[in-house]
């Protein structure tokens, strides 16, 4: 028999956009004192992964339109974190990089990240949260 308020009713869909819903405001919560935006951060991530690149390529990675990635980039460079070049292969093409103070940004958000998750997933045990990520790169494939 379902129980409307033990969650039994829930879709698996629902349950799942509702783990992701506060997923999303940790997150938030997180890169708040940071003083960066969910937005910003991805970028950041992206640019410590693969390094330096093209404005479209970040759009790429971000899947997010080029203006968007822009509006981005232009807030990271106001605060110093990345900066941008031409591109010496085509002169039209702009590249962009993380500054050594986007470098660190980055290691604060990768470790404040890593002590959020630590707590978001601290109910489940070794072997649950290895489960979890195999079905969840399944899905992100």
């Amino acid at each position: 028999m379902k129980h409307a308020d033990d969650g039994r009713d829930e879709s698996l869909a629902e349950v799942f956009w509702s783990v992701a819903r506060r997923l999303r405001h940790l997150t938030h919560e997180t890169l708040e004192p940071i003083g960066i935006t969910p937005g910003q951060s991805r970028a950041v991530a992206v640019l410590m992964r693969h390094g330096v690149m093209r404005l479209s390529e970040l759009s790429d990675h971000l899947r997010i339109a080029p203006r968007s990635t822009t509006e981005v980039v232009d807030g990271l460079q106001e605060r110093g974190l990345v900066g941008r070049r031409p591109d010496p292969a085509d002169r039209r093409a702009t590249l962009v990089a993380l500054t050594q103070a986007g470098q660190d940004i980055g290691e604060a958000i990768r470790t404040a990240r890593a002590a959020e998750a630590d707590r978001f997933f601290a109910d489940l045990d070794a072997d649950d949260r290895a489960t979890l990520a195999r079905i969840l790169r399944t899905l992100k494939a």
